[in-house]
């Protein structure tokens, strides 16, 4: 038998995997898990299901053995979390089972059957007729949840009601987005507003719709709802198309390399690019540091100039913050630590 299928090495020091800045999967990355998951495990009976992890499972019935015997019959995806639908002879209707990744959590399929969860990262493994699905958690803190329902009603407790940004249309976007006052940023990446979207995509759309992170979103014109509209949907179906070449009929990996599910993709124009090039106009990108995420934006693309206030800086250089990138490339503090990039960013989509 084969191995694991997963593309990209295990590299747990990778910044988009491991610590720094990790992110969780979002809209591009769980729809090619979608899709893998449709071809090698959809229409293929559950031998077992083992759960490792201790706080992993959150609810008590069905119970993991319930399921063994039955068919999974369709993989759907709930905002951020992706939901398993199993049927059998024997019960009065589906059960399902709704697993949310959260920050560090990854699946991985290998090909050898009725496989047991790693020793250190595994939480759970689906042992299918033709091989086993995993779910591991490479972080230091255990987020990741599996939940078993009996009742599809069930499923309503985990939808955060956010807009399918692929699907939506302009009017009900631009509805979603201003029905409060919130910084652009904070808005795409709410799931209540907008499902599958988080820190990360939300840089790139925003950069490349040439929108400021920090820009009202009651205060936005017309054409600039228009514009990020456009740009939200073939983005994603760009970042979903190139995703789906780099996988091919494998499946998702971690840490480093084509495939691998990471916050910080080779071909992002700015997420995790602070000090680099930005590859349009050769500005170095900037960021803002709050909480456990950052926000990543080129000031010459997207504000104009204007450098945003960084909290720990600002309060740090007080009045001496510049409030320009050109005063602090004056200053030599603006560095570009690599030669300027071409233009990258996920291939246009035509659909």
């Amino acid at each position: 038998m084969g191995g694991i299928m997963a593309i990209g090495g295990l590299d747990l020091k990778d910044k988009g995997e491991i610590g720094y800045s990790a992110s969780m999967p979002e809209l591009p990355y769980l729809e090619i898990y979608l899709e893998r998951l449709r071809a090698l495990a959809v229409g293929s009976r559950l031998e077992s299901l083992r759960v490792q992890g201790p706080m992993v499972l959150q609810t008590v019935s069905p119970r993991p053995s319930d399921l063994a015997g039955s068919v999974l019959v369709q993989v759907e995806r709930l905002g951020k979390r992706l939901v398993f639908e199993w049927r059998n002879d024997v019960w009065d209707g589906p059960r399902y089972a709704v697993v949310h990744l959260m920050i560090a959590g990854r699946f991985l399929w290998s090909e050898r059957l009725a496989e047991p969860p790693n020793k250190k990262f595994g939480l759970a493994s689906f042992a299918f007729e033709r091989g086993t699905l995993h779910l591991n958690e490479y972080g230091t803190k255990r987020r990741a949840t599996l939940h078993l329902l009996a009742d599809p009603a069930g499923l309503a407790a985990h939808d955060r009601g956010g807009l399918e940004p692929l699907t939506a249309g302009l009017d009900a976007f631009a509805a979603a987005l201003t029905r409060e006052r919130r910084t652009l940023k904070r808005a795409l990446a709410d799931p209540r507003l907008f499902a599958g979207i988080g820190n990360a995509f939300s840089d790139e759309l925003l950069h490349e719709a040439q929108l400021s992170p920090m820009a009202i979103t009651t205060s936005l014109a017309a054409d600039d709802l228009a514009r990020l509209h456009a740009v939200v949907q073939s983005s994603l179906r760009g970042w979903v198309e190139r995703l789906r070449l780099e996988v091919g009929d494998g499946f998702p990996g971690v840490g480093k390399g084509a495939g691998a599910v990471t916050a910080f993709h080779p071909a992002m124009r700015v997420h995790g690019r602070f000090r680099e090039p930005c590859g349009v106009c050769g500005t170095a990108i900037q960021r803002i540091v709050f909480a456990d995420n950052e926000s990543n934006y080129c000031p010459r693309c997207q504000t104009g100039g204007r450098l945003l206030s960084d909290r720990a800086f600002a309060r740090l250089l007080k009045d001496d913050w510049p409030k320009r990138i050109e005063e602090l490339e004056a200053a030599g503090l603006a560095v570009v630590t690599s030669a300027p990039r071409a233009p990258v960013g996920p291939p246009r989509s035509t659909g």
